[in-house]
């Protein structure tokens, strides 16, 4: 007589375990770490949200072995909600916290940077530009409201539309480790990583009937990113396929760096200090994209593609030294003049997602980017290393098995090659890296 009253019971707290969602408020996260061996690599950084470099950067010169984090996604934790209005109208909001679960650091990528200033490229730890400079809600803090019928609109910090569709049309899922458009946050920013994430935006999307359509603008007021930016989205779906169209326009878009030592030398004589101090450079850029898929179904492989042109032009508004970047930090050292001549970044992919088993993803990727000549005087029309504006190319192949031991927990291998070559090479150490990386994953 009693066993049916058990069994629901039983069952009731089996779906309680399921879910971490109460009165319409959500917590999620997840948390990634790994070991990796990086053939020509840096040490490991306690605030770089890669932790690593991953991929080829000016400063990998040494291998490296060691615990890096956020390799397939990025460690996070945050409260989502949604609470019923009027109709089928609801209240939305999202508040999201990075940190790097390898020191428990909050993410901030512009500390990993002042950390090396002053130092040889030799002497450098992994230090990375990032939309994420150690705010309490670096992932994202709005509120807004959402029909099913006419869309969602939202106000605060939050990934632009551009970000999203790199996300939605990759087949590595942005991953940190193996995909450069991941790893690489120009793409997804509109040709800066800073503005993967708009501080004080009002976004809008609607997916409906097929059709895609996103709007977002980020105002001038926020001391976050200098001046506006703007982002829109048009695209639909139809028999597995799913296609977008983008476009971006940033203003006073900023891409920080270490300083030297003669620049840190200098800082006395301007006011500022070291310690929360960088080089900047400032453009204005304009991107158009492209990207889609094709699902073959259920079970079935889906292949993934996209087009990126970002063009990037000296600013109409340039910024003044002492303009407070994003986390507080100061931009001591401002390049206004980069590009006399337009600077011209292609960047291109595709890859393939294939669900061998119930339990196993595969996954595999090619990245490019071609960049034109922008030099002036003697090295204009270059296509050496001579110069970082003479015209460069940039080559990733990556390949990842992902298993799921559970519904919550994965283990999975990944590798990611990556070469630069000519401009792209300006400066570099070495010119290529191989990141074989075996990991650790829970999500919730």
């Amino acid at each position: 007589m009693g066993l049916p009253g058990i069994v629901a019971a039983q069952s009731a707290a089996k779906s309680e375990d399921q879910s971490l969602t109460i009165h319409g408020i959500t917590l999620y996260g997840a948390i990634d770490i790994g070991l990796q061996y990086d053939q020509h690599g840096a040490p490991v950084s306690d605030y770089s949200l890669a932790g690593e470099n991953d991929l080829i950067q000016k400063n990998s010169n040494k291998s490296v072995t060691g615990l890096v984090p956020s390799n397939l996604s990025q460690s996070r934790i945050g409260l989502q909600g949604k609470e019923a209005l009027v109709g089928d109208w609801s209240g939305v909001f999202k508040l999201e916290t990075w940190f790097n679960p390898e020191s428990g650091n909050l993410g901030d990528g512009l500390k990993s940077l002042v950390q090396n200033n002053g130092r040889a490229l030799t002497a450098q730890r992994t230090g990375l530009d990032v939309s994420a400079a150690g705010e309490l809600f670096g992932g994202g803090s709005y509120l807004g409201v959402s029909s099913p019928t006419y869309g969602t609109l939202t106000f605060g910090r939050q990934t632009g539309i551009l970000a999203d569709g790199i996300a939605k049309y990759d087949a590595l899922g942005v991953s940190t480790a193996f995909s450069l458009i991941g790893f690489a946050g120009g793409p997804a920013g509109g040709g800066y990583t800073q503005d993967r994430r708009l501080d004080s935006s009002v976004k809008y999307v609607l997916t409906y009937a097929g059709l895609h359509l996103g709007g977002q603008y980020k105002f001038n007021t926020s001391s976050g990113a200098a001046a506006n930016a703007l982002e829109l989205q048009l695209g639909g779906e139809f028999a597995g396929f799913s296609v977008d169209g983008f476009y971006a326009r940033i203003k006073d878009g900023v891409s920080v760096g270490s300083l030297s030592a003669a620049q840190v030398a200098g800082l006395s004589a301007l006011g500022f200090s070291p310690d929360n101090s960088l080089s900047a450079t400032v453009s204005d850029n304009q991107t158009y994209a492209i990207m889609g898929l094709y699902a073959f179904g259920t079970g079935l492989p889906a292949v993934y593609a996209g087009y990126e042109n970002i063009r990037f032009a000296n600013p109409a508004t340039p910024l003044a030294p002492g303009y407070y970047d994003i986390g507080g930090y100061v931009l001591a050292y401002i390049n206004n003049a980069a590009y006399a001549k337009e600077k011209i970044q292609q960047i291109y992919w595709f890859g393939a997602r294939y669900p061998a088993t119930t339990h196993l993803d595969l996954m595999a990727s090619y990245y490019g980017i071609k960049q034109n000549s922008y030099a002036t005087g003697t090295n204009s029309g270059c296509s050496s290393t001579a110069s970082a504006a003479c015209s460069g190319i940039e080559h990733i192949v990556s390949f990842i098995a992902d298993y799921r031991l559970s519904q919550r927990f994965d283990t999975y291998f990944g590798v990611a090659w990556s070469k630069v070559a000519d401009g792209l090479a300006s400066g570099y150490l070495q010119t290529s890296n191989i990141n074989p990386t075996l990991g650790l994953r829970f999500r919730f």
